[in-house]
């Protein structure tokens, strides 16, 4: 059987103001969460990859994924009856900054459907078009950046982060222009969508942009639909249907998206990732990785690293600032919220609760990827605090250190041996170990020495610390030269590389036996080139 039997279920659609104007125009939209629009066909559309999971999440067997129609639906050359594609609108603060109505400019939801394991997901295809919300751009995707957005979500999911997922990876047939840089040199790039599948694509902005135009009743509605639909343990004994919210039940959504957001901070900062635009339209409301843009993954190991070449002078999404952005983003929600709830003083206690959140969180991630769960909290908060002022002050590795540290059997370590000989097991993480000289090296094997100490008074097996600490800490991560290396070939034409990878970040954590060369040093040419060290927004 190659069909849909999909059961429609439209919560968004049916719960939101929609826009009365039919139109397919850019222009601002009043009073309206959202804008009917088709996708725009396309010239041929080809299925060069696809998540097997996500296929059977939405029961979609792999017969209908090798079908002509499967390419047809998911490219958004084909709708599937009992579908109501649309735009959303929402607002937002980029790089700081109120920017007004945003809106899905290159994102059309094909709509919602309930699936077999009496979930609900939205499919929502990324450059299938214009919308009103398109702002002068053309509503495509160019291949580049659907290959990154299809295989960091699903490595994304794999790794234990939330996020959104990808179902399918599909070229359009057809040339999209593009200046990747900015720099006045603009090209042909070959156009592709990804289908994108989450619970709900309701970000901080939706919220923000009412609020900043009075539109209280469109609010209330967007406010009220989020907490029935994704969060209704809230509401109170009248029931799901019930058509108003308490002001308690809105304090309590906020504090859970609030937590929702440190624990995905959490999460980022645990494996490395740099989102690299994190502008309040780009938070999840549910606390999902959302819109996979100029990303990348911290291989040496900067907190001052941004992927983002537009934020290259600010550094305001840098890897070390991820987790006080969430803060600005979740104070910024408050403030909107304050227009339906005037209990102003619970709203600012969940901002300020926001930061112990993360750092309980955080310290947490750190016991765990140390393998130090069991230790004095007090020395374990030394060491960890000492090892992350020492990793910046030579390039280290942050996944092969950490994985590397777990592979060492504390009570076999001769303590008494001179610093050099000391550190070896852990040289294989760094970029250039021959500055690991003088104070550096003195400085780190004092550090090696008290972790040794300390691992050793927690009287683990190297059996069970090994796993435990395997557990949180990666082998194989979607490295940014690797992402590249699979865009080259698909370019060219080849697009194996790209399973091959889906299949590598299915078992990051697994030590996957022939496969070792994904879990080497990020090797130097990638250094400097496009698309491994910088990014833009472009694509």
């Amino acid at each position: 059987m190659t069909g849909f039997d999909f059961t429609t279920d439209h919560w968004y659609v049916n719960d939101v103001p929609g826009d009365p104007e039919q139109r397919n125009v850019r222009r601002q939209v009043n009073g309206a969460g959202w804008s009917p629009v088709e996708p725009t066909a396309t010239a041929g559309p080809t299925l060069i990859a696809h998540s097997l999971e996500v296929a059977e999440q939405l029961g979609i067997n792999e017969d209908t994924v090798a079908s002509d129609r499967f390419a047809r639906v998911f490219s958004g050359n084909e709708l599937i009856d009992g579908m109501q594609p649309h735009a959303m609108n929402y607002g937002g603060h980029q790089f700081g900054n109120w920017a007004g109505q945003l809106g899905d400019g290159r994102a059309i939801a094909l709509g919602e459907i309930a699936t077999p394991d009496d979930g609900h997901a939205v499919l929502q295809l990324k450059g299938a078009g214009p919308t009103p919300y398109s702002r002068g751009a053309d509503g495509r995707a160019v291949l580049r950046s659907s290959v990154r957005e299809f295989l960091c979500s699903e490595a994304m999911h794999h790794l234990g982060v939330p996020t959104t997922r990808a179902l399918s990876l599909t070229l359009t047939g057809d040339d999209v222009m593009r200046d990747m840089l900015y720099d006045g040199h603009p090209a042909n790039e070959q156009g592709a969508v990804v289908c994108r599948v989450a619970p709900s694509f309701v970000r901080f902005g939706h919220f923000e942009l009412p609020a900043s135009r009075g539109e209280i009743d469109l609010l209330r509605s967007l406010v009220e639909h989020t907490i029935r639909r994704h969060f209704p343990h809230l509401l109170t004994a009248d029931g799901p249907d019930n058509p108003s919210v308490t002001d308690e039940a809105i304090v309590a959504w906020f504090q859970e998206v609030s937590n929702r957001t440190a624990d995905l901070m959490v999460d980022w900062m645990r494996v490395g990732f740099v989102h690299g635009v994190m502008n309040t339209d780009n938070l999840s409301i549910l606390g999902l990785t959302i819109d996979y843009g100029p990303y990348g993954w911290l291989e040496d190991f900067d907190p001052g690293w941004t992927p983002n070449t537009t934020d290259a002078g600010g550094k305001r999404y840098r890897y070390g600032n991820q987790p006080q952005i969430g803060h600005w983003n979740v104070s910024r929600l408050g403030g909107a919220l304050h227009s339906l709830t005037q209990d102003a003083e619970s709203l600012q206690a969940i901002v300020d609760s926001y930061s112990e959140r993360f750092a309980q969180g955080w310290d947490r991630a750190l016991a765990d990827k140390l393998g130090l769960v069991d230790a004095n909290v007090v020395r374990r908060r030394e060491v960890a605090a000492e090892l992350l002022d020492l990793l910046p002050l030579t390039e280290t590795d942050m996944t092969i250190f950490f994985r590397t540290l777990g592979d060492i059997e504390v009570d076999e370590v001769d303590l008494t041996v001179d610093d050099t000989t000391l550190i070896e097991p852990l040289i294989g993480s760094y970029y250039a170990p021959a500055e690991l000289t003088g104070e550096l090296l003195e400085r780190t094997a004092t550090w090696f020495r008290s972790y040794i100490e300390l691992s050793r008074t927690t009287h683990q097996t190297a059996d069970a610390r090994r796993s435990r600490m395997h557990a949180v800490n990666p082998k194989y991560v979607l490295r940014n030269y690797l992402a590249q290396l699979a865009i080259d070939k698909a370019e060219a034409g080849g697009y194996d590389m790209i399973p091959e990878l889906l299949d590598l970040l299915r078992h990051p954590y697994d030590e996957q036996p022939g496969r070792e060369e994904y879990a080497t040093l990020r090797p130097d040419w990638a250094r400097t080139r496009v698309g491994c060290s910088m990014l833009s927004c472009s694509s």
